[in-house]
């Protein structure tokens, strides 16, 4: 029995545990200790090893994948109040004529708060524990991230015309740096970060000094690369450059430069992305709904870039369920190339994890189940119809797996979501609100319908 100096608070017993650490560890039986949120310690024996154990909560997982909790490394929290506002459009008409003036007129502190609340609930539901965010008003996703119990990556977002949290350009690298501050030791779940829209709507000034000021503090730049084919026309017809090469004659490529989508790629900017050790965060429902094309993944692993998989905003998904994108990323990447064998499962999940933890520089912390790591793990029910039998736990998880599948979720130790009841969140009262700001946006006619057959 252990002692009470070694006695863990939670003790998870039973199940299929997939540490990640290394990817492809499978454990029968496991039993995980986790004391003040960090992992006590990982064994595998028999029932009545577990039965010698005590602790203040014990989790059965029998009948259950234990594994991390899913990284979500691109996100835009508060788009979940534009779900289905403007849909089956080309990223420029969605962007321009319906997002940006939407945006402007709606999202404030309050906007922002009350999407992000429900963003959260729902990545909980569907298995997500670690999300990276860039928006306006981010402290306000900080605050719903440290109300809920959340881990985030929240971003301060830059752009080259008047947003609803800065109207003009005015003072950039200051805000950058008071934002960062502010935020850097507010709370061990919450992580700032800088964000810039894109290349063809940030200057290379405004690109270079929030850059600077993220080298300065010491925190990841985020940006919008190669989405479409309509970017690359652009930056060709401003600069002379594809995007990649844009970036790199303004020295933003590095290891702490985390670029969303990265689609539109020859093989000297694969070497680029490379070079620079640059992290890339890939989209593919996203990307596939808005035709904007398939990201060379395959090729950027062959490279040794870092790759994790991303949502990006409600508006554009139109979900965050983070097993649905795995299920995509790895079915999309095989019909493309014509090759059943690219991006096998295996692969896909360590991208959800320990991948996204690399790609968001946490990999230390989150992403795999071992001693001394955050207690960030979801137990999967495979008790299930659709789940069974279960010959290969990797299969499984990325094409029969769902999010609604995910019974139990633990951040930090604490225990968030049991049974599929989420233990921190009012659900019923986040999903009024938004359902009263809909309203709002209804009534002001920004609901885009589109065009009957």
């Amino acid at each position: 029995m252990n002692s009470d100096h070694e006695k863990p608070d939670i003790l998870i017993t039973g199940g299929t545990l997939l540490t990640m650490a290394p990817p492809g560890r499978i454990m029968d039986n496991p039993v995980i200790g986790i004391r003040d949120g960090k992992i006590l310690f990982v064994q595998q024996g028999p029932p009545s090893l577990s039965r010698s154990m005590t602790a203040r909560e014990i989790v059965d997982a029998s009948g259950c994948i234990v594994m991390p909790g899913l990284v979500n490394v691109h996100s835009h929290l508060a788009m979940t109040c534009f779900r289905g506002l403007a849909d089956d459009l080309p990223l420029m008409t969605w962007l321009n004529d319906h997002i940006f003036p939407a945006e402007a007129k709606f999202i404030d502190r309050k906007t922002v708060y009350a999407g992000a609340m429900l963003a959260i609930a729902e990545m909980i539901l569907s298995g997500t524990t670690t999300f990276c965010d860039g928006y306006f008003f981010e402290g306000e996703v900080g605050r719903a991230a440290i109300a809920t119990g959340m881990r985030g990556v929240i971003a301060q977002g830059f752009i080259d015309f008047p947003t609803p949290d800065r109207p003009g350009r005015s003072e950039q690298a200051a805000i950058a740096e008071r934002f960062v501050e502010r935020w850097r030791d507010r709370s061990p779940l919450v992580t700032p970060s800088l964000f810039c829209h894109s290349a063809y709507t940030c200057s290379p000034e405004t690109l270079q000094t929030v850059k600077a000021a993220a080298r300065r503090t010491g925190v990841s730049f985020q940006i919008h690369l190669a989405e479409t084919r309509e970017e690359v026309r652009l930056l060709r017809e401003r600069y002379g450059r594809k995007p990649v090469q844009h970036l790199r004659d303004l020295d933003l490529l590095d290891e702490n430069t985390i670029a969303a989508h990265c689609i539109w790629l020859g093989g000297e900017e694969l070497d680029l992305l490379a070079e620079g050790r640059v992290k890339v965060a890939h989209d593919p429902e996203s990307n596939m709904k808005l035709g904007a094309g398939v990201a060379p993944v395959p090729e950027m692993l062959r490279r040794g870039i870092d790759v994790g998989l991303g949502t990006d905003g409600c508006a554009s998904n139109n979900d965050l369920d983070l097993f649905g994108e795995m299920g995509m990323a790895a079915k999309l990447h095989k019909v493309f190339s014509g090759d059943p064998t690219a991006l096998p499962a295996e692969r896909v999940v360590e991208m959800a994890t320990i991948g996204g933890a690399r790609v968001l520089g946490m990999a230390d912390r989150i992403g795999s189940i071992a001693p001394g790591k955050e207690a960030d793990i979801i137990l999967v029910d495979i008790r299930k119809p659709h789940l069974t039998p279960l010959y290969h736990p990797f299969s499984h998880l990325v094409y029969a797996a769902r999010g609604a599948d995910v019974a139990t979720s633990i951040i930090g130790g604490r225990i968030v979501m049991k049974d599929r009841c989420l233990l921190q969140i009012d659900l019923a009262a986040v999903m009024e609100e938004v359902r009263r700001i809909a309203d709002r946006i209804r009534e002001a006619g920004f609901h885009h319908k589109a065009d009957p057959l």
